[in-house]
Order: structure tokens, then sequence, then C-alpha cells
């Protein structure tokens, strides 16, 4: 006999476990499916930001960042340190620690909230009266195995009056080149090298190979980076790109643009990329390890969407309208299955606005407003349009923007690179971007958010009382620079 709920989530990452909470708080009755195992062959929620994506990599990238001090920073602060030694074991060791923290937090919650986790993939069965059939498989290689062989002998099955898909993302896998997370890795496998390679080699300039390059470059590796395109950073301002490349050129990280990878080739113990230059030159590349991280594809593997009347579309999105509702009723998709930013904070906000619209409430979710953040070093953040798009559309706007090196917190960390820039509409002064490269971006981004969820202007945060000496200073300041009176610059 199936088991009934007001409301199923199928997974468990941030998108899923935020509706489900959400749901239990608006008093439904809510279940929450999720297969992902550990390693170790354990259950765990919180899919693969937590275990494989967002959390291990910040965690990674802070040790890394507190390694580089230690060698080559301390001494400029007055402090002398005796020799340095790295514990890599004891280092992905933390992290991992770090993540089993927070999986079990989200196990907590649900708890809290009276969700009931069933372990295992869903899979859609079919739609009748009593509401949506879906059944419970230990995973989606199994639940696909089953409907190849038409078998219907699941764990379980259970019917739900509304079902929100929250299945996230896996990474982007290019044609030929075999990912075995070991010599030649993707997002997964670049969290647990074994030891630091002296070469690394990544694909993919994009966020993730970033980040992972930064982490491996400051522990050691000799790190160069792949990227097909011929702009670097096209998605963020063309500002920030520019001086991100010139920061990482300067930090040693090696960006080679407009490349095509030809061949790739292993050895027991190392990994040889043949490629042609932007200027069509042959080269080749040797490296201990590749990592390819060309971005991520929507999950909707063993999903059975066909039971139900739904299809991926070309990129392999659900299709949804506005409110994240699928052509079926009572099913809803959010987070990166559907359209927008592949981002964990848009699917958290999409999970409360779909649980709030079952229970006749009316939310809306901007995407223009959904903030971006690479955690390097500096960081990098933004939020709302670059100056090339407003240009493109032929809006007419102005610009401030005021450097780090002029803030005195920044002067006093030693974390001088970068800045803060906002775009703001000429005749009406409301904000249309806000764009940082600098110490803690991700976190002065978000003053950024709010003013422009409220339609302020510039003059509105120049008007702000900052404290004195924070950050945050910049942000003002970037602002009276949109009306060419700076203070402290």
């Amino acid at each position: 006999m199936s088991k009934t709920f007001d409301i199923v989530v199928i997974g468990g990452g941030p998108g899923g476990y935020i509706a489900a909470i959400r749901a239990a708080q608006l008093g439904y009755s809510v279940a929450c499916i999720e297969s992902w195992k550990t390693p170790k062959g354990e259950p765990a929620l919180g899919g693969t930001c937590l275990n494989v994506g967002c959390i291990p990599s910040k965690a990674l990238l802070h040790s890394s960042e507190l390694y580089e001090e230690v060698v080559h920073h301390l001494g400029d602060h007055g402090i002398t340190a005796g020799s340095t030694k790295l514990d890599l074991g004891k280092m992905l060791g933390r992290k991992d620690g770090v993540v089993s923290k927070m999986t079990k937090g989200v196990e907590f919650l649900l708890r809290k909230n009276k969700v009931q986790w069933i372990k295992g993939h869903g899979r859609f069965v079919g739609r009748s009266d009593a509401g949506v059939e879906l059944a419970i498989y230990p995973d989606p290689a199994a639940a696909v195995a089953a409907a190849d062989a038409k078998a219907a002998k699941p764990a379980e099955t259970v019917v739900a009056s509304q079902v929100i898909i929250a299945t996230g993302s896996k990474a982007r896998h290019l044609p030929g080149i075999a990912v075995d997370n070991k010599l030649i890795s993707d997002n997964e496998g670049a969290l647990t090298f074994e030891s630091v390679p002296a070469k690394l080699a990544i694909i993919g300039a994009g966020v993730i190979g970033l980040e992972l390059g930064s982490v491996w470059r400051r522990l050691g590796s000799d790190v160069t980076i792949l990227e097909a395109l011929p702009a670097f950073l096209g998605a963020a301002d063309q500002a920030v790109a520019k001086e991100a490349a010139k920061i990482f050129a300067k930090q040693g990280l090696k960006i080679e643009l407009g490349v095509k990878i030809d061949a790739v080739t292993t050895t027991k113990k190392a990994v040889k990329v043949r490629y042609a230059s932007a200027e069509g030159e042959a080269k080749e590349l040797a490296a201990d390890r590749l990592i390819v991280s060309v971005g991520r594809v929507p999950n909707t593997d063993g999903l059975g969407l066909e039971a139900i009347g739904l299809a991926a579309d070309e990129r392999g999105f659900i299709p949804v309208d506005d409110h994240c509702a699928t052509t079926v009723p009572g099913v809803w998709a959010i987070g990166d299955v559907v359209r927008g930013p592949m981002l964990a904070h848009k699917a958290e906000d999409e999970g409360v606005a779909v649980a709030e619209r079952i229970a006749g409430q009316k939310p809306h979710i901007d995407l223009g407003t959904i903030p971006w953040v690479i955690y390097t070093h500096p960081e990098i953040a933004w939020v709302g349009k670059t100056e090339q798009q407003l240009k493109t559309e032929g809006r007419a706007f102005r610009s401030g923007q005021f450097p780090f090196l002029a803030n005195g917190r920044a002067v006093g960390m030693g974390s001088t690179d970068g800045f803060v820039k906002i775009l703001a509409d000429e005749k009406t002064d409301e904000v249309l971007g806000v764009h940082i490269i600098g110490p803690g971006a991700s976190d002065l981004i978000a003053e950024a958010v709010m003013a422009m969820e409220f339609k302020a202007s510039s003059e509105d945060i120049a008007r702000i009382c900052h404290a004195h000496p924070t950050l945050a200073e910049a942000v003002k300041e970037a602002a009276l620079a949109v009306d060419k009176r700076t203070l402290n610059f």
C-alpha cells in the first residue's frame, strides 16, 4: 500500500530540503526523497552542493588561503613562523568533517519539521484521482533498469497531491574524455586528490575551474587553465573580468583563451592534452592531473517524466512558467533543472516560493536580482546588468567606481586588489547593476541585492551611514562616484 503525502519533494539538495521544510511549516504532510550516498555508502542529504560542491570547495578554499598566508604573507605583518608543512590528509579530513556536520544538520532540520526522509530515488509512475504516484528505487541506475525491463517492483510507492522536482544538476563531461576521478576528474574528484599534483591542467575557466585552480595553486601546483571561449569571464562586467585576469596572472594561474581541445591521452601517472591555441597553433600540455570543468547539465536521469506527460527540452531542462509550475497540474520544478542561473540560493528561493504558491500565497522571484559569486581571492560578486549589457540594450546609464586601495579597512588587512562598480540609470538614478572584485565581495553584494529589490537609487546608497572603517564603505563611495563626488579617492 502506498504512503500518501500532501507534498513530495524529489531531491534533498538546497532547493529540495528548503522546499520541504517550508511546506511543512505551512502545515502540509511532506516527504523528501533523496538517494545520495557518501563514499562510505551512508545515506546523506544536501545533494551536490553540500556533499561535493559549494560547501567542501569553500572549506578547501579557506584552508588553502590560510596556508598561502602563512607561507607567503605573514612576514608582511611582522610575524615570523617556523617551517610550514602541509598535511593534505588532515586538510581533506577537515573538509569532510565540515560536510558531515552540514548534512547531519539538514537531517536534523527535516526531523524537527516532521518531514519524512525517503531514502531512495523517486521515479514517476503516473497520475490518478488520488494524486501523483512515484516508485522508490535504491538509486537512479536501478530506476532506469527497472523501466527498461518493464519491471514494476520498487521498494515502495508514494502518492502525493503535489510534487516538487528538485533533482539539481551534474557535471558536464566532454565526448572522448573519460572522467575516472583519478587522473581525469570533474568537480567531485578534484576535491579528493591524494597528493598535490606538481602540474595541474584544467579545461574550463568558469567558476568551478577558477576556484579549484586557486585551491591547488595555493597548495603548490603549477596550474594551467584552458578555456574554449575567446573572452575571460564573459558573464561578468568587462572591467571586473579584466581586473580578475590581471590579478590571477600575477598569482600564477596560467589561463589560455580561445583554445580547441583535440585529444586527451593518459598513461598510468600522467595526462596529455593536445589542443589548438586561439591562433591555431598546435600545442601539447602535460600534467599530473586534469580537471574537466565545463559547466553542468540538469539531472533528470531515471525520473520517468514521460509517465506523467512531461519532457525535458533540447537542453535537458524541465519547462516551467514564471512560478515554477510545469504543464502537469500539481507538478513543479525548481533549481538547476529549470531555466535561470544554476545557483543554490536561487534554488532555495524557488523552493520557498513554490511551497507558498501551493498554500495560496503570491510570492515572486526576480531572476534579475540573483547574485553571482566566485570564491577566489579576491572574491568576485555581481548582481544585475553589466555595462556591456546596458550598452547593447541602448540604455543610458552612469557609472561609479571605487578602489579598495583607498579603503582604510582593506589597507589595514593588506587586501587592496579590486574595486566596487555601480551602474545607475542616467535619468532615474535607479541602481541597475553592482559589480565587486575584492575582499569580502560575497558578503558586500547583499547590500546591492537589497537595494535593487527595493528599486533604490545610487543616491539612496550614498546617503546611508556605513560604519568606519569597513569594507562596506567602498560600496557607499562607489555610489557617491556615480555622481562624481567620492570623498576618499
